[in-house]
């Protein structure tokens, strides 16, 4: 008696096409609604975040938008579903008020509906008060190819001139104070409802909330629909040295900065 030979299955193309689809689409699901990758091009957040950082981005926390998809192909949508307004010290993504003018920014929430934010001499106020500041001195930091020595040009390391601002309620984070600048000193703005008035905590160097759209910043306090979401942590950082040999890269990494929390303290 011969044995029956089973003939041997055929791959159903359609089947692993529907399957890398609906992986596809759990990717981006999960990076609009959940939470999503962010890489730091500049030095606008110094010193707490450096260029070359990685992070996660938490969609969540504010609710969504039309701003949270992963590709930006909606219009402005007023409202945001399970929406909740940003705490001021909280660093956030947004998208620019000028749909495909230019990339995301990272910057950091100090002005909420009603607030009247500007700056002093170089120091910010809220609501007719200086903000808590104590001056930190300086600090080095190694150059890199990703990090440019914004005060003292090129150099093995960059002095920093550190403040820490502490907000109403007792949030605190570090800034940095570098050189004077036409931004040290602003016109009181009040910010309008259903706005955030954001700023970058290189304070010198930063295209934010202060500037105008015709300068490259955010044109004034940003609706609350443009925030994408809250930066939690940093998951790895690059000097920007690495060349095209893969056996170098793990040189490349900076030491001792993944995991660190982007949340003020207090």
């Amino acid at each position: 008696m011969t044995d029956s030979i089973e003939p041997k299955r055929r791959t159903s193309w359609l089947a692993e096409i529907r399957g890398l689809l609906g992986l596809l689409l759990l990717v981006v699901g999960l990076h609009s609604l959940v939470a999503k990758p962010f890489y730091i091009p500049s030095e606008s957040m110094m010193p707490g975040l450096l260029a070359g950082d990685h992070l996660v981005v938490s969609k969540y926390p504010y609710g969504w938008s039309y701003a949270s998809p992963s590709f930006h192909v909606l219009p402005f949508v007023k409202g945001r579903l399970f929406g909740r307004m940003p705490e001021r010290g909280d660093v956030v993504v947004v998208s620019r008020p000028e749909p495909g003018k230019g990339e995301d920014l990272i910057k950091r929430v100090v002005g909420l509906p009603g607030d009247t934010v500007r700056m002093v001499r170089g120091r910010l106020w809220l609501n007719g008060e200086p903000v808590a500041t104590r001056d930190l001195g300086y600090r080095s930091v190694r150059a890199d190819a990703n990090l440019r020595c914004p005060a003292d040009g090129p150099g093995p390391d960059c002095h920093l001139h550190l403040l820490r601002e502490t907000l109403p309620g007792g949030r605190t984070y570090e800034v940095l104070d570098l050189y004077p600048s036409p931004m040290d000193d602003t016109a009181p703005y009040r910010v309008p409802p259903g706005h955030v008035f954001l700023m970058g905590d290189n304070r010198d160097n930063s295209a934010d909330s202060r500037l105008p759209l015709s300068s490259n910043g955010l044109g004034g306090a940003v609706p609350v629909e443009n925030v994408q979401g809250r930066a939690e942590f940093i998951t790895y950082s690059l000097k920007g040295e690495a060349g095209w040999n893969p056996l170098s890269w793990h040189s490349d990494f900076r030491s001792g900065r993944a995991g660190g929390s982007l949340r003020p303290k207090g």
